[in-house]
């Protein structure tokens, strides 16, 4: 059998190995980036048509944002009005937008695991039995040079 081309980006014999599959959405720096401990913005249209922001923490997981928040905040009512969201976050010249449709969970198991990933990236939340979790279909990344796919 002849040597293999080493031009040739297809590989036919691999073996498998730990490393996770590849976020279709980010870079493996911009998964980084959403995984360190940030503070990021929120941003939904208000019921008066004005654009509504607000500091919060998220987790990203497999191209879906979430948000933990109290059921009937401002930003859950803008999104029961208009499912538009964006998260920011920045650190220095880098920074990452996450654009999509947004919807608002309040069973059990998404409020948990809401809960769970918020935890693993900044610490338990204080315990709140009104407690909804915003989750964003993200559609479309921004960001310094590195972060998207």
């Amino acid at each position: 059998m002849p040597p293999a081309n080493p031009y040739d980006e297809r590989v036919t014999d691999a073996e498998p190995t730990d490393v996770e599959p590849a976020d279709p959405l980010l870079s493996p720096e911009g998964l980084q980036f959403v995984t360190d401990r940030h503070i990021a913005t929120l941003s939904t249209m208000g019921t008066d048509g004005a654009i509504h922001v607000v500091a919060v923490g998220f987790s990203y997981r497999d191209g879906i944002a979430r948000v933990i928040t109290g059921g009937g905040t401002q930003k859950t009512v803008n999104i029961e009005a208009d499912e538009r969201a964006t998260l920011s976050q920045y650190e220095g010249a880098r920074w990452l937008t996450l654009q999509g449709r947004a919807r608002i969970e309040r069973d059990p198991a998404s409020v948990a695991l809401g809960v769970e990933l918020y935890s693993q990236r900044y610490r338990a939340p204080r315990e709140n039995p009104e407690r909804v979790v915003i989750v964003v279909e993200v559609d479309k990344v921004l960001g310094s040079r590195g972060m998207k796919a």
